[in-house]
């Protein structure tokens, strides 16, 4: 799992039409500065603390897989928790929990086959990257359609593995474009919004506190400029003005 800075478009078409962004950096400097943060070695601190880290967490599973001998895995965990080791092994052994229950056996992955319901509704794309190097992924809301929640709860597993897979070494942040364009009373799915909330809620510990709290409002008329912020033009969407063609997130 990698810790995660979005930067979330929709549209909405209703009564008032507007985009909203969420950015989790007031500055570019500060993006900068998170990034360098992210490609530094370890100190010695971090390593010694990963290394207890990675002892306590054996002892209590022995599953020995993969995210264990992970040092970057276990130093996110420490740094969302403040680099308290006994907090972040706790948190650490929930998620391997809910990964051995909820995972395919073995270490494996969610395939096509999975989550061919949700592939079918046509609504995540991804690909290019922001200024940063960020993967970016688009998601689109009025194409969601009602159905079983665990099979929601698979596609979000889905979506951020193919992320995770995507990121550049060094890089453990992507970006994310919500589009509700045509959002409406059929797209809207409860029982699959908690569902998948079930599983951010994974993630949410890693998300910069900046992105939890900066919501900007923008026209329509300034989506274009308000993206090229932090996306070059090769790298956006055509639907947004810029030169990349949509990729199904199944073909990336």
């Amino acid at each position: 799992m990698a810790s995660f800075n979005t930067t979330t478009t929709t549209t909405n078409t209703n009564e008032i039409d507007h985009q909203i962004k969420i950015s989790s950096t007031s500055s570019v400097k500060e993006e900068k500065n998170l990034e360098e943060e992210v490609k530094v070695e370890m100190s010695e601190m971090e390593k010694s603390k990963v290394g207890i880290m990675r002892a306590l967490v054996q002892k209590q599973d022995p599953s020995n897989c993969k995210e264990v001998n992970d040092d970057l895995m276990i130093r996110r965990f420490l740094r969302a928790r403040d680099m308290d080791v006994e907090k972040a092994s706790q948190m650490f052994l929930k998620y391997l929990s809910w990964r051995h229950s909820f995972m395919p056996p073995n270490g494996g992955c969610f395939t096509n086959s999975d989550v061919a319901t949700d592939i079918a509704h046509n609504k995540v794309f991804m690909q290019g990257h922001d200024k940063q190097g960020r993967p970016l992924l688009l998601v689109y809301g009025g194409r969601h359609k009602q159905h079983n929640p665990d099979h929601l709860k698979r596609f979000v597993v889905y979506c951020l593995e193919k992320l995770c897979t995507r990121m550049p070494k060094g890089h453990e942040m992507f970006v994310a474009i919500g589009d509700l364009k045509g959002w409406g009373y059929a797209n809207c799915d409860i029982r699959g919004y908690l569902a998948g909330l079930s599983i951010l809620q994974m993630v949410y510990p890693f998300i910069d506190k900046n992105t939890k709290k900066k919501i900007v409002f923008v026209d329509n008329k300034k989506l274009k400029p308000t993206l090229l912020n932090d996306i070059h033009e090769e790298h956006l969407p055509e639907i947004y003005g810029g030169k990349l063609s949509l990729v199904p997130i199944q073909d990336c």
